[in-house]
């Protein structure tokens, strides 16, 4: 982490990470990228749908592959780099048979390093293979939820899921939620951790440098008028004057559950993630 002395006040407490000493210093692969349109929070007519969200800098697209299908052919890594629209760092691969992609680096692994999608590949940092040859206690990544669906969980800078049990055609894999979820023992996974674990201790230091991510600010409920959140209005600062909180839109939350009754999926979780704990 690369620490800044108090100069300012936005300098104070600041930390970034020092991509100089980590990345590759090249341009993204010209064919691997494309301009996109990001959604900033809005649907298909243009409602805010998710709120702060929106501007920041324009961003290129890598093309990242998360279905990893290139079976049996050794691939060398050839570049780190940073990618804008994920948190973790990304590589680029040149596979055996000439063809590059860009993938999610995993932490251990470094340039030049080569690594294997294959039924019979070692466990070893960055080779994926099915989650029935992969040993009890390992850590994964790009985690698919049907197989040969693509990777759909775990990607995130820093994260990882743990191989815990085999049973009936199906894995118990602890998510890093804390979640734990039986997955098909035919799905794919990668061994090892995600890059940039170190991405969670970053202090921005200034409200600018999240407007440049486009994260746009939070207001307070307390701080509104009545008509636009049901903690608005009084004289002076007020509490909250329901008994349980409320969202802007008065729906209860702090404890009620949320998730569908119905959903596809509840049958495969084993164990809902835990809460944290209030501070």
């Amino acid at each position: 982490m690369k620490k800044y002395r108090p100069v300012t006040p936005s300098r104070r407490g600041m930390s970034t990470i020092n991509y100089r000493d980590l990345l590759t210093n090249v341009k993204p692969a010209k064919n691997l990228t494309s301009g996109f349109k990001r959604s900033v929070g809005r649907n298909n007519a243009g409602r805010i749908t998710v709120r702060h969200q929106g501007g920041g800098h324009k961003r290129l697209y890598r093309e990242i592959d998360f279905d990893l299908n290139k079976y049996n052919i050794p691939a060398t890594i050839e570049t780190l780099e940073y990618d804008p629209n994920r948190s973790a760092f990304i590589a680029l691969v040149s596979y055996a048979d000439g063809e590059k992609r860009y993938i999610l680096m995993p932490d251990s692994l470094k340039i030049g390093d080569t690594f294997l999608i294959s039924e019979q590949a070692p466990i070893a940092p960055g080779n994926r293979l099915p989650l029935s040859k992969i040993p009890i206690g390992t850590f994964i990544y790009n985690l698919e939820i049907k197989p040969k669906g693509g990777a759909k969980l775990v990607r995130s800078a820093g994260v990882f899921a743990e191989v815990l049990a085999n049973d009936a055609g199906y894995t118990a894999v602890k998510l890093p939620s804390t979640e734990i979820r039986r997955v098909n023992q035919t799905a794919w996974a990668s061994i090892g951790v995600v890059a940039n674990s170190e991405h969670k201790l970053e202090n921005s230091g200034k409200a600018g440098r999240s407007r440049w991510l486009g994260i746009r600010p939070t207001v307070r409920g307390s701080a509104m008028n009545p008509v636009d959140h049901p903690y608005g209005g009084g004289e002076g600062r007020q509490p909250r004057g329901t008994r349980r909180p409320k969202t802007a839109w008065g729906k209860v939350t702090g404890g009620r559950k949320t998730r569908r009754t119905k959903k596809y999926s509840n049958k495969f979780i084993v164990s809902r993630r835990k809460k944290a704990k209030r501070s």
